[in-house]
């Protein structure tokens, strides 16, 4: 499908503005269809929304009688084979959130939809005020997080609360838990993971000098540091 301008460069924000409901699956030869409640009643044709933060296309869209919102989005063969959707059941709540445009406040962090790999929740509970979620976090992807740094589960952007060897640990507030899906997690559950979008282009970019000798490591820190220092603003 061919998008106008607008729609596609949107992307997200990590923020859930809906919590949707599966109200029919199909498997067909290209993958699979699927239509959600929501309470979007104002969707255009070709519109992206993020879908337990895989970024779909809206193919169908409507009202019900009562005034509920609907849209249908369809999956192909590669993105089941990369996330959860194969999973998907009739009466799954799925976090939705809508494309942001130019110039939107960014409440969360830039998020494209994409997820990078699935992971498990390896345990919950509760700690004080807060909901904790550890979450085993397939290797490859474990280096680009760091301490207090940015991670989208589920298309929810959230605060890597801690690390630990598989992974991350997670720690939700109770306006988080009751406003998102990500409250009928539970040890088992697999879950879309998508890197902060800046630690996958710094990666990249220091690819070509991975093999260099670990002897430079020092000068390359000071360096950093001294950047660091000149960009402090003294007021």
């Amino acid at each position: 499908m061919t998008l106008d301008k607008e729609t596609e460069h949107r992307m997200f924000t990590g923020l859930v503005d809906d919590v949707g409901l599966i109200e029919h699956v199909a498997d067909t030869s290209a993958g699979r269809e699927l239509r959600l409640a929501c309470r979007y009643t104002d969707l255009t044709d070709g519109e992206s929304i993020a879908c337990n933060g895989v970024c779909l296309t809206v193919r169908e869209h409507g009202v019900t009688t009562e005034g509920q919102g609907w849209f249908t989005v369809a999956a192909v063969h590669t993105t089941l084979g990369r996330t959860t959707l194969g999973e998907w059941t009739a009466g799954r709540r799925i976090n939705l959130e809508r494309a942001m445009k130019l110039g939107d406040r960014l409440g969360g962090h830039l998020v494209l939809g994409h997820v990078d790999d699935v992971g498990v929740v390896r345990d919950t509970r509760e700690s004080g005020d807060a909901w904790l979620i550890d979450v085993d976090v397939p290797e490859p992807l474990r280096p680009l997080y760091v301490d207090k740094g940015s991670i989208a589960i589920d298309g929810v952007s959230l605060t890597v609360n801690a690390l630990h060897d598989s992974g991350v640990q997670l720690s939700i507030i109770e306006y988080t838990r009751r406003h998102t899906a990500l409250g009928q997690l539970a040890a088992g559950s697999r879950v879309h993971i998508e890197v902060d979008v800046l630690a996958k282009h710094i990666q990249r970019l220091m690819a070509p000098y991975g093999a260099a000798s670990h002897s430079a490591l020092p000068a390359v820190h000071a360096l950093a540091d001294a950047t660091l220092r000149s960009d402090t603003v003294h007021v």
